[in-house]
């Protein structure tokens, strides 16, 4: 919820143009704007190092943020692009869009498990498979979930969880427009290896037949 929405603070910049946005490049700071929401454009910039530690730890321009700025009130935004080096790829500028509380923002949502112990699947002995530990779904900035949660307590190994089954926050759609799976039930490694085994012994028993028929004809 908007307690999680995590701080991007930032300064306000005095000027605009390329004269001062290489002037807070030669002072360590990426230049970069806040537009949006009816309200007019902000200059702003951040240190190079806070945007680069963001950018190398993912997700960046799918995030949620809380603006600060000193002197001002706080604001949820968005970025919506990270201008780079052509050479370098370093960040040399950045855009980021105010969201009222009833726009809609594409983010990724933590996925949490229940019922694993009562999952009949778990207690013969299978393993549980997160295939997404997130999920992206398209929500209001208003109601952003802390997470969604899938149900196991009914599976069976060999069963998943796909996004169908899955109860959404109100308001929150997917952003992938397919039945994707989540989560699935798996066979322990030790049941795989017997099971392949026992693949491999049959075909082998299948194989020697036809050998000695081949055999038998030649003569």
């Amino acid at each position: 919820m908007a307690d999680k929405i995590p701080d991007l603070v930032v300064e306000a910049r005095a000027g605009t143009g390329k004269g001062a946005a290489r002037t807070a490049r030669r002072n360590g700071m990426v230049p970069g704007i806040v537009y949006g929401g009816g309200e007019d454009p902000q200059p702003i910039q951040l240190p190079f190092n806070v945007l680069f530690k963001k950018l190398k730890d993912g997700r960046f321009l799918a995030t949620l943020f809380n603006l600060k700025i000193e002197g001002q009130d706080d604001v949820r935004v968005i970025c919506r692009n990270v201008q780079r080096d052509v050479v370098k790829d370093l960040p040399t500028h950045i855009d980021l869009m105010r969201l009222k509380r009833t726009s809609k923002v594409a983010l990724f949502i933590p996925v949490e498990v229940a019922g694993e112990e009562e999952s009949p699947g778990l207690k013969k002995g299978g393993v549980l498979s997160l295939v997404r530990s997130e999920v992206e779904l398209t929500v209001t900035a208003a109601d952003i979930p802390d997470s969604i949660t899938i149900d196991v307590s009914e599976l069976e190994i060999g069963d998943n969880v796909t996004i169908s089954s899955v109860k959404l926050p109100e308001g929150s759609t997917p952003t992938i427009d397919r039945d994707f799976v989540i989560a699935n039930i798996q066979a322990p490694s030790g049941l795989k290896s017997a099971d392949d085994e026992d693949e491999a012994e049959g075909e082998e028993g299948a194989e020697a037949p036809a050998a000695e028929a081949a055999e038998g004809g030649e003569e």
